[in-house]
């Protein structure tokens, strides 16, 4: 067996701004930020982002370790519990790249993920805000500006099965607290100077060599 460490960045990354009846579907697929929690005037913000597990990882490899590294950018908050929850359902990135801050988001383009659809503007979550799991695939306390890792045994099983399954691969969610106003934090994306990290150790299942035949004996 031969073991390896590899640093992958995102594949894709995004924001589901809340939606706004007098706004519209808002998005950000080619910004520099993504956020999670609740903005200052009460409105909910969730980040989405995925890897691409199989493309860099040889198949039938065993997952060891895993950790997301982010850096936090712009907060009006204290410390805040920000979770990662594992999509169940796939989403785009299209070209929106909102002003600013980019906290209100820009008009969604085609197949951006927005609050209400996976791919604007014809296919839809089933449920508005994301479709993923209840579980919490790891949880990592955000306080002032900087770098924070993100690291658990749940981690380790959502890529292990993004391996073995490349078609279940969503990525996660990255969930803030939505129980009170002014709690969002801001993270960069991959189109910024720091984008999110994961890094994987994994071993490698080497193939058993051949046996060699006995040759026979000479008379």
């Amino acid at each position: 067996m031969n073991a390896a460490i590899t640093n992958i960045f995102p594949s894709k990354d995004n924001t589901l701004y809340e939606f706004d009846p007098a706004e519209g579907d808002h998005s950000n697929g080619a910004g520099f930020h993504f956020f999670a929690g609740e903005n200052g005037t009460g409105e909910l913000r969730r980040g989405v982002l995925a890897f691409d597990i199989a493309g860099r990882i040889p198949a039938g490899s065993t997952i060891i370790a895993v950790s997301l590294s982010m850096n936090m950018s712009m907060t009006p908050a204290g410390a805040i519990t920000v979770e990662l929850h594992k999509l169940l359902a796939d989403w785009g990135e299209g070209t929106s790249h909102a002003p600013s801050g980019e906290g209100d988001g820009a008009p969604a383009t085609p197949s951006d993920a927005t609050w209400r659809h996976r791919f604007f503007d014809t296919i839809f979550w089933t449920t508005q805000g994301g479709d993923f799991s209840a579980t919490v695939s790891a949880s990592q306390s955000v306080g002032p500006i900087g770098q924070y890792t993100w690291s658990s045994p749940q981690m380790v099983a959502d890529v292990q099965l993004w391996l073995d399954n490349p078609a279940r691969n969503f990525g996660w969610l990255v969930l803030g607290d939505e129980s009170a106003v002014a709690t969002a934090k801001r993270f960069d994306t991959r189109e910024s100077a720091s984008p999110p990290v994961l890094t994987i150790q994994y071993v490698r299942t080497m193939p058993s060599p051949r046996p060699r035949p006995t040759p026979a004996p000479r008379p």
